[in-house]
């Protein structure tokens, strides 16, 4: 006997037209996908800093100077001569990368250099199986389970903030805050990681005392070394705690950047530094700009704030049971209600054009 199956609704009202468009998006993003990676390794071997310092060259010319392998350096140009990072001329067999491309792959530091973000990409993929079972499970992925890119790479990614916009942008848009680091307060920096922008502030205020405070321990040597590099130790230090249990001593600035969302405890956090303030003192959080309208976060950076929340964000909270925000689950909304609930008075967001973050200023 033959049974014939007819096609469903679904099969036979499918838009060829659309399918072909959705091929043509895949496969833009996983091209994608793979520029990251090799742009990554350029920004591992030092080939973008080298490009940008020598000007047009053929591969073995980049090879030689950096000490790599000809024939990798060769395909490695294809690809970045394909996905449009570096330009290709022809006739003289040599690669040039373009000036307006120099500040996002060669500049270390700058504001819009994105090779510390491709590291840290790196180090978020490293717990891909760690991943697959809590998926499947519940529960997260630890901070300690990540590769060291991970932490190296966010180093060099914040750099951009804190070397462009803390002291130049940030500070001024608070005259609170800024009032109260040049007249010399009591500052602390809450998730302050290894220190960069407690050093900076520290730097650019000498008359304040600074305490950094971190709930992961391996980043407080690197913060203490830090200082002593830059010469602040004698006004900054760092210390191992959990903030949302509480902080020691009360301070006229307090200062999270980017923490909240990836806290465990957020709202512990966030009554601890209500607690923790002198009377007038400045809360200034500075978290992911974002909406609490899911269709509003849609596109490209809402899908990277996505992806992060998957592999890092969201992940390493729900590994200790928390709250697990995500990186897009701190909206103006959500951060009023924690706020309001911890016993703060007033928040305000200061009017800064970010796509990538917001500045609030809470009182108590």
């Amino acid at each position: 006997m033959t049974t014939t199956i007819e096609p469903t609704e679904d099969a036979t009202t499918v838009d060829e037209a659309k399918v072909e468009e959705f091929v043509g998006k895949v496969l833009t993003d996983t091209s994608g996908l793979t520029t990251t990676v090799l742009s990554s390794i350029g920004d591992r071997l030092g080939l973008w800093k080298d490009l940008a310092a020598s000007g047009p060259t053929t591969s073995a010319e980049l090879a030689a100077r950096t000490g790599t392998n000809e024939r990798y350096v060769r395909e490695w140009l294809g690809g970045m001569a394909a996905g449009g990072y570096v330009e290709y001329d022809r006739a003289a067999d040599r690669f040039t990368l373009p000036p307006e491309h120099v500040p996002v792959l060669a500049q270390e530091g700058g504001p819009v250099f994105f090779g510390g973000m491709h590291q840290m990409i790196r180090g978020m993929v490293t717990v891909y199986d760690q991943l697959l079972e809590v998926f499947r499970a519940g529960g997260g992925v630890p901070q300690s389970a990540y590769h060291d890119d991970m932490w190296d790479g966010m180093e060099r990614f914040t750099a951009g903030w804190f070397n462009n916009h803390l002291v130049q942008d940030w500070i001024p848009a608070l005259p609170d805050v800024e009032t109260a680091l040049e007249r010399g307060g009591d500052v602390a920096d809450i998730g302050c990681g290894r220190g960069r922008g407690l050093i900076k502030l520290a730097e650019a205020y000498p008359k304040s005392r600074y305490v950094g405070y971190d709930v992961f321990e391996p980043t407080i040597e690197a913060a203490r070394s830090a200082a002593e590099v830059a010469g602040v130790s004698d006004r900054v230090r760092f210390e191992h705690l959990d903030a949302s249990e509480g902080i020691p001593g009360t301070y006229d600035v307090v200062f999270t950047f980017d923490v909240v969302h990836d806290a465990v405890d957020p709202r512990g956090l966030l009554r601890s530094i209500r607690d923790a303030l002198n009377p007038g003192g400045s809360y200034v959080c500075l978290d992911i700009n974002c909406s609490d309208n899911l269709e509003e976060n849609f596109g490209p950076l809402g899908a990277a704030f996505h992806g992060c929340s998957v592999l890092y964000c969201m992940t390493t909270s729900l590994a200790n049971g928390g709250e697990g925000l995500g990186t897009v689950g701190l909206h103006p909304p959500k951060l009023e209600e924690l706020a309001t609930e911890a016993g703060f008075s007033s928040m305000q967001i200061a009017p800064l054009e970010n796509p990538f973050n917001n500045l609030y200023e809470l009182k108590p």
